[in-house]
């Protein structure tokens, strides 16, 4: 429908955005300037104490500084009741005294239509609840009683009723209102047999209305209490009114009380939504019969900006989060997140506070947590790493999650995270290249013996060499990746797991792996970090480097990148096993030290003879099969010396 010009700016004129706000917000009545149309108040689209909301009533515009949500009248309205525009337009109209421009005879129908459906779906709430208080609804009241602890008061705000076993009785209701029957079927709450009998789909059941955003009710929710039904809940079929996958239970209240402070708690249904509410968690929703969808999870977003997903703690429970942490990942985006509260032993919201009341419920979600968590346990519990293919295995996983954030902060932090929970999992530094053992027969191993000489601890072999070297490979390594981005996917992991140690070459890292598909990768570096880019590439070591001279040859930089690589952790593995030796081995003797060092000598010599035979092949093998012990043992410090 199309309106006449000036229709929207006179509806602006008569309607003041003050008072259209009010209605949703408290004014801070120490910043606000009423006199000057100047108003401030908490932000009804995101939870806050400040007041960063503002109104300015002469231009009839506002704006939130914190979550930078801005518009209108119209905008208000639409976006805080979940209204489309036409819709948000008639509300005002309303308020203004304004009558609507005539419409289209199809889109009059149309309205006319949803209407008269609307009205079907009052009659029969009405009709349900008189039904829970006659003695047919006995059963049922037994059952929200006793087994769910709902009081009378709070059978009436929800509107709780009982659909009769008689699957007549609401078709001649309804018919007694003058209903005809193809509204009873259009509703949803009538259905047709294949003998073209009319029946009420929801017989023998409670019966839970589901309203929209504005609070009118748009389907039914059932529950049998037959242990043998077909199905436990049953929710009404979509309808011109009733979307399930763009429509929340208890979506207004919740909105209202959010705005307020109380977290968002998504649960799994509506009777879960209906204890948490009853015991004080009123800003809690509930997808309708469906796992959430994208529709959901963006009005969800639109209500608080960190729900929380409170899930039952079974293996449904765990897939159903699975599910939503898959859906929210490419839908992240700075400011909004979800936290996760799994439920102990298998319960729901409603078994645990009827168990153990409202305060378990609020140490459960107390103890929330951050989606990336999940995430990580999801890849890592239960499994066993012990092996490079494994590990090798999680990075690839986790890679392919973090490919599937389009925000690019977003990216990076998670990347940030997932680094920090590997080193946890895995620890900083590497496994010992090698644990001696007994003797072994036949194959010349002897078990080291005990008991260290004090010369050997204040030897050189207890002195380690200084970073310089290692810093200045770590530089050679990403200067070569800037100008030759194509190896990026390469070299990532062995360039995920370097100890950095040189200024700024972690924040380098985090922009080549961040910017691995940019083919001006070395200028988007430039324009972000030029002092960084500029005394990376001013070392002499690395100008003088072939990758960095000649940036067209990328077979010989992937050459010289796995070389770096290797000899970077060859030496740092070197230094680690001498802290080792100093630390945990307390006592060896000469000879045992030797032993040690000889073995690592040897693990050298043959990932350098892997390297020259086949160079084109290193990368991480070569780089793993590097990672022990060299450095002093070019001065042949594994001679045992006489003193």
């Amino acid at each position: 429908m199309s309106l006449p010009p000036g229709f929207l700016d006179e509806l602006r004129t008569r309607v003041t955005l003050s008072s259209v706000v009010g209605r949703k917000v408290t004014w801070d009545m120490r910043k606000s300037n009423m006199a000057k149309g100047d108003f401030w108040a908490p932000c009804p689209f995101h939870q806050e104490k400040s007041a960063s909301f503002h109104v300015d009533d002469r231009k009839g515009f506002y704006y939130c500084f914190g979550c930078h949500a801005k518009g209108d009248a119209v905008t208000f309205v639409k976006e805080s009741e979940n209204l489309g525009f036409m819709e948000a337009v008639q509300v005002l109209a309303a308020e203004a005294g304004m009558q609507m421009p005539a419409r289209d005879p199809q889109a009059a129908q149309r309205a006319d239509r949803r209407t008269e459906l609307a009205q079907v779906m009052d009659e029969a709430v009405k009709f349900y609840r008189l039904q829970l208080k006659t003695n047919a609804g006995a059963a049922a009241r037994d059952y929200l009683s006793q087994k769910r602890r709902l009081t009378e008061p709070a059978w009436d705000r929800w509107d709780i009723g009982w659909s009769p076993d008689n699957a007549q009785a609401v078709v001649e209701h309804l018919k007694s209102k003058g209903i005809p029957e193809d509204l009873m079927t259009a509703s949803g709450v009538v259905a047709k047999s294949d003998n073209g009998r009319l029946y009420d789909r929801f017989h023998a059941r409670i019966i839970f209305p589901i309203r929209d955003g504005r609070g009118r009710v748009i389907s039914l929710g059932g529950r049998s209490l037959d242990p043998n039904a077909r199905a436990k809940y049953l929710n009404g079929p979509e309808t011109e009114l009733f979307d399930k996958g763009r429509n929340l239970f208890n979506q207004s209240p919740a909105r209202e009380a959010a705005g307020k402070g109380k977290p968002l708690i998504v649960a799994e249904g509506y009777m879960d939504v209906i204890a948490l509410c009853e015991a004080g968690f009123t800003a809690s929703v509930a997808p309708l019969g469906t796992a959430v969808t994208e529709d959901q999870l963006r009005l969800i977003w639109r209500i608080a900006d960190e729900p929380v997903i409170a899930l039952d703690g079974d293996t449904a429970g765990i897939r159903a989060a699975q599910r939503v942490i898959d859906l929210a990942l490419p839908m992240l985006e700075a400011g909004k997140a979800l936290r996760f509260a799994i439920l102990p032993g298998g319960m729901d919201p409603d078994d645990l506070l009827r168990a153990q009341g409202a305060g378990a419920m609020q140490a459960v979600l107390d103890q929330a947590k951050p989606m990336v968590h999940l995430l990580w346990q999801r890849e890592t519990e239960g499994r066993s790493f012990d092996s490079p293919e494994c590990r090798a295995a999680l990075d690839k996983t986790l890679r392919g999650h973090l490919a599937r954030i389009t925000d690019p902060s977003i990216k990076g932090h998670y990347g940030d995270e997932m680094k920090r929970l590997r080193l946890d999992l895995f620890g900083t530094g590497q496994a010992r290249p090698f644990q001696p053992g007994p003797f072994r027969p036949g194959r010349g191993k002897f078990a080291p013996p005990s008991g260290a000489l004090a010369a050997t601890r204040s030897s050189l072999l207890a002195q380690g060499q200084g970073p310089v070297e290692e810093t200045l490979r770590e530089a050679v390594i990403l200067a070569t990746l800037i100008l030759h981005p194509g190896l990026i996917h390469r070299f990532e992991s062995a360039l995920e797991r370097l100890d950095l140690t040189g200024d700024d070459h972690d924040t380098l890292r985090q922009m080549i792996l961040s910017g691995a598909d940019l083919p001006d990768l070395h200028a988007k570096i430039r324009a972000s970090a030029p002092a960084a880019l500029d005394a990376l590439l001013a070392r002499p070591h690395v100008a003088i480097a072939p990758p960095i001279r000649n940036t067209e040859d990328h077979a010989l930089a992937a050459l010289c990148l796995a070389e770096e690589l290797a000899k970077l952790e060859a030496r740092r593995g070197a230094r680690r096993e001498i802290e080792d030796a100093m630390e945990d081995m307390d006592g060896l003797p000469d000879e045992g030290l030797t032993w040690r060092l000889t073995q690592a000598a040897e693990a050298r010599h043959r990932s350098e003879k892997t390297g020259q035979s086949d160079s084109a092949d290193l990368g991480e093998d070569r780089a793993a099969l590097s990672r022990h012990l060299q450095g002093l043992i070019d001065s042949q410090v594994w001679v045992k010396k006489n003193h």
